[in-house]
């Protein structure tokens, strides 16, 4: 059985370290991609069975993907894929460009993923009942790859209804880019697809994506948030849970860091504060805090339950089992701005230790 399964797509991102794209003259290679890294930080730091589908050219560029992945654990069984044709013309993998930032400089993405092999999955090419009948307990999908193509809204909208009908929770994060929606109606597009795909959504995550009339339209202050969710509720009212993380940045290199979430059953509930967190590497954070959650809400238990993690997700969910969630989101998303590449690599330990108030000071 697999505990989490995450539709998106994988690419490979290259690092310049502590220099520029533009004048870079070697790159760290890694793999990453917003619905990936969930599953990728579910299965190493917290040690949930996971698994991707995605689609990838198959050449020496995929392959590579492939062993990147199978290093982080996850299950690659359910990868499609698709014949290449040599030099790309019809088919290929995705190549992301990334800068960490520093100071007043702030990170910056370069994507290089037109015409990808997962961005050509039409619906009927994954066999979704098959996959949800084995016992998936969760399934997280999102905005990222929703907006690949006009074929990837309609795969996200098979896949979750799928999941629905076999009692899977559902989680989908927005997760904005307006790369991915230039010329193909822009923001507004963005936001008719995210209301129709988190119909299905138990749970939202980047849930303040979709306050206001479009996606990045307004600016939304910390004693905001709570009219802000409401606003969303309104919106969804199907949804469990509506989190979100919350970023005030200073510089590139120093963010204050926390999260909330609402529901109809809590009310709005706060995660940790983290002020004056230094920052490596952004990129992967809100990834990171989505995986922190879904952990969360994956083992909350009731007081009559044993050991055991709960058999039904949010079948528990009050105000303590969703400030543990965030506080989870919370530490998480924080460890893996220490470190490089998108995915984390922070401990299961460690994230407890954040949480019960742990410092960096050094350990022997």
């Amino acid at each position: 059985m697999t505990d989490v399964v995450a539709l998106g797509e994988v690419m490979l991102r290259f690092d310049p370290g502590e220099g520029r794209i533009r004048t870079a003259r070697t790159l760290q290679v890694w793999e990453g991609g917003g619905e990936y890294n969930v599953v990728r930080g579910l299965r190493r730091c917290f040690g949930l069975r996971t698994a991707v589908v995605t689609a990838l050219a198959d050449n020496e560029v995929g392959r590579l993907v492939e062993d990147l992945i199978l290093q982080g654990g996850v299950d690659t069984s359910l990868i499609r894929w698709v014949p290449a044709d040599g030099i790309g013309r019809g088919v290929r993998n995705g190549l992301n460009f990334v800068e960490r930032g520093f100071g007043i400089r702030g990170a910056l993405g370069v994507s290089d993923r037109a015409h990808t092999a997962v961005s050509q999955l039409r619906k009927g090419d994954i066999d979704w009942d098959a996959i949800f009948s084995a016992g998936v307990r969760w399934f997280h999908t999102g905005g990222i790859f929703a907006g690949l193509s006009d074929t990837t809204v309609d795969v996200a909208d098979d896949a979750m209804a799928s999941a629905r009908r076999h009692g899977v929770t559902v989680s989908y994060d927005p997760n904005y880019r307006p790369s991915l929606w230039a010329g193909r109606g822009g923001a507004d597009r963005a936001r008719e697809v995210d209301v129709q795909l988190t119909r299905h959504a138990d749970v939202v995550v980047g849930a303040l994506g979709l306050a206001g009339p479009y996606p990045g339209a307004v600016r939304i202050g910390a004693d905001e948030v709570q009219d802000a969710l409401v606003e969303v509720a309104g919106l969804l009212p199907q949804a469990e849970v509506l989190a979100t993380t919350l970023r005030h940045v200073p510089s590139a290199g120093v963010n204050d860091w926390s999260s909330a979430a609402w529901s109809a059953r809590t009310g709005i509930v706060r995660g940790p504060q983290m002020s004056g967190l230094h920052v490596l590497d952004r990129i992967g954070s809100g990834d990171g805090f989505a995986a922190g959650l879904i952990y969360g809400l994956l083992t909350a238990r009731g007081e009559e339950d044993g050991p055991a993690a709960a058999a039904t997700p949010l079948a528990h969910l009050d105000v303590a089992a969703l400030s543990r969630a965030l506080a989870y989101g919370t530490a998480h998303g924080a460890l893996t701005m220490t470190t490089p590449g998108d995915v984390s690599m922070a401990s299961l330990a460690e994230v407890e230790a954040l949480m019960a108030g742990g410092s960096a000071a050094v350990r022997r």
